[in-house]
C-alpha cells in the first residue's frame, strides 16, 4: 500500500512539472493583423455662424475623404465639449472619421490633407487626430 501511495504521489508531482497543453486555434481562424487606428474629430460649428450641413459633409466625404480611403472608413456622429480660453464650456456636434490601416507615410499624408481641407473649407481652427495601434481580424 505504501508503494502504491508513493507511486501516485510521484506521478502527481511529475505531472505538475509537465508543460501545459495549449489548444491551437483551428486553421480557419482569422489571422490577426497589426494595423493603426486613426480618428479625426471634425467640428460642425462654423466660426462666425452656421454649421456644416449634412449635404456639405456628404460632398466633403465624396470629394476629399473617399478618394484617399476607397477601401473603407467609418463615420460617427458625436457630441463634444471643451473649455474655451475664457473658461466657458462650449458644446459642439461633430463628425468622427475612423480609419483602420497599415502604418504608412502615405496614410499620414492623406490624413493631414483631409484635416487641412476640412479646416480650410469650413473655417475650423483645428481638427483633433487620435492615433492608436489596433489588432484587426476579419471573420469571413
Amino acid at each position: 500500500m505504501r508503494i502504491r501511495g508513493a507511486c501516485l504521489a510521484l506521478a502527481l508531482a511529475l505531472g505538475a512539472c509537465a508543460p501545459a497543453v495549449r489548444a491551437h486555434p483551428p486553421s480557419s481562424a482569422p489571422a490577426v493583423e497589426a494595423w493603426m487606428a486613426d480618428r479625426l474629430y471634425l467640428g460642425r460649428t462654423i466660426p462666425g455662424g452656421g454649421t456644416v450641413s449634412d449635404s456639405a459633409w456628404t460632398a466633403f466625404l465624396a470629394e476629399v475623404v473617399t478618394p484617399r480611403f476607397p477601401d473603407g472608413l467609418t463615420v460617427l456622429r458625436g457630441e463634444g465639449q471643451w473649455r474655451d480660453p475664457a473658461g466657458v464650456i462650449v458644446r459642439e456636434s461633430s463628425f468622427v472619421l475612423e480609419i483602420y490601416h497599415a502604418d504608412a507615410a502615405a496614410v499620414d499624408a492623406a490624413l493631414e490633407e483631409i484635416a487641412a481641407e476640412y479646416k480650410r473649407r469650413f473655417r475650423q481652427k483645428s481638427v483633433m487626430r487620435v492615433r492608436t495601434p489596433a489588432q484587426v481580424e476579419f471573420h469571413d
